[in-house]
């Protein structure tokens, strides 16, 4: 029995793990190449830091204001036709991020930016829990979310030779063709998910009746676990604010590195821009290998707590390491490899509490508030090391703070969840 178990869940993860990758490294991607588009766009347009990180985080208002609605209309719309609306909006208003000529104008197109792709992260998080019970989701969501660090591996090479060799050609700068070019695959992969991707285990036409029927009873049995709570409960819920404020913590440090990365390297000496796109690749190639073996070994052993807390304690020693020899290019590497991966690993391991705690239109409001109010670090996280770096003229500050947030993040984790099942001690 176990054996066909195992082979059924293998059929859906061939079917959805690939699809689902492909989809968040687009949305990562168009997400955060304004990092890469800051080492000329800064430049051209004549944008401080603090111009920089505040458009680089007001992403994230409008992803917050609109997170929960998109999530509870995916209900009813469908996986399929929202997601596929999401990333068609989203890489429309990509591409348009080469018209940014002022502040005005940059500030307005990350703020719709944000609004078109709200609901796209947690709406897959839920998506996964229609599919698989939560002992086996830790290594699925795991497996998913190193598309973060396959955008950095790809978009940072990508990114750094779009802007070399494209700059100058029809009159448009480096950074604009980054943004045109790099907008593209989230409109074709958007197209894409209206035929391919089902609402769920009863609408899939490739699973038999028996497949369907072993896949639902084993979500149906986990739903009895969880809590049934109305929409203001989750409001209310201690526990869902403490998710909430553990996610902040660890989202400070993704976007730290995220929008800073290439700052960082070319601060160690580093000035060519395909030199730094390449070498980012290097950490976020250590942070993809170390997110999939931890969630796995987290499954297996099926403790979540310690795996999510020293994660992130590695997470915020490597920046403070790669602050301290931000002089030296090896080490600086080495100790932004280790933060990266330590930062990036956190997330698989942190998304395995919540889905195992909620249900139904519950998990949908739940996974949406802890994500849009976890993600508001991403305004806070880019505004703050640039408002630090334009008052001090220096990144290690702003990098200490981003090492502090992983640390308190992680010791919340090993102080408010109890066992290894997720349960969170009101």
């Amino acid at each position: 029995m176990q054996n066909k178990e195992d082979a059924v869940y293998a059929k859906v993860s061939w079917r959805l793990v690939p699809f689902l990758f492909l989809c968040y490294v687009a949305a990562y991607l168009d997400r955060v190449n304004v990092g890469f588009a800051k080492l000329q766009m800064t430049t051209d347009l004549g944008f401080s830091d603090t111009v920089y990180g505040i458009g680089a985080g007001i992403f994230f208002i409008g992803y917050f204001l609109f997170e929960v609605p998109s999530n509870l209309l995916m209900t009813r719309a469908g996986a399929r036709v929202w997601i596929a609306r999401i990333m068609l909006t989203w890489g429309l208003i990509s591409s348009a991020m080469m018209l940014a000529d002022n502040v005005a104008t940059f500030y307005t197109l990350r703020f719709l930016l944000g609004v078109a792709e709200a609901g796209f992260f947690p709406g897959i998080i839920l998506y996964l829990t229609y599919w698989y019970p939560a002992r086996r989701r830790a290594r699925i969501v795991a497996l998913f979310m190193s598309g973060v660090a396959v955008a950095g591996i790809v978009g940072g090479p990508l990114s750094g030779w779009i802007m070399k060799a494209w700059a100058g050609q029809a009159g448009l700068a480096g950074w604009q063709w980054l943004f045109l070019l790099e907008g593209l695959p989230s409109i074709l992969v958007g197209v894409w998910t209206l035929f391919y991707l089902d609402d769920g285990i009863r609408a899939a036409a490739w699973l038999s009746e028996d497949e369907k029927l072993l896949l639902e009873s084993g979500v149906l049995a986990e739903a009895q676990g969880k809590a049934a709570l109305s929409l203001g409960q989750v409001f209310r819920s201690a526990r869902v604010w403490l998710l909430a404020l553990v996610y902040f913590c660890f989202v400070m440090g993704l976007y730290g590195v995220s929008f800073w990365l290439p700052q960082l390297i070319k601060n160690t000496g580093v000035k060519d821009v395909f030199d730094i796109g390449l070498l980012t690749a290097i950490p976020y190639t250590v942070a993809a290998i170390a997110m999939v073996l931890l969630a796995r070994h987290s499954d297996r052993s099926g403790e979540r707590r310690w795996h999510a807390a020293w994660a992130a304690f590695a997470g915020g020693a490597g920046l403070i390491v790669s602050t301290v020899f931000a002089g030296d290019t090896v080490i600086a590497m080495a100790a932004l490899s280790v933060g990266t991966a330590g930062i990036l690993s956190t997330l698989p391991l942190f998304w395995s509490l919540p889905t195992a705690l909620l249900t139904g239109a519950a998990a949908a409001a739940g996974i949406a508030m802890i994500n849009s109010i976890g993600n508001l670090a991403g305004f806070a996280s880019p505004y703050l090391v640039g408002a630090i770096k334009d008052a001090t003229h220096s990144t290690a500050t702003g990098m200490y703070l981003l090492a502090a947030s992983m640390i308190i993040g992680g010791l919340l984790v090993v102080i408010g969840v109890r066992d290894t099942r997720g349960k969170i001690n009101e």
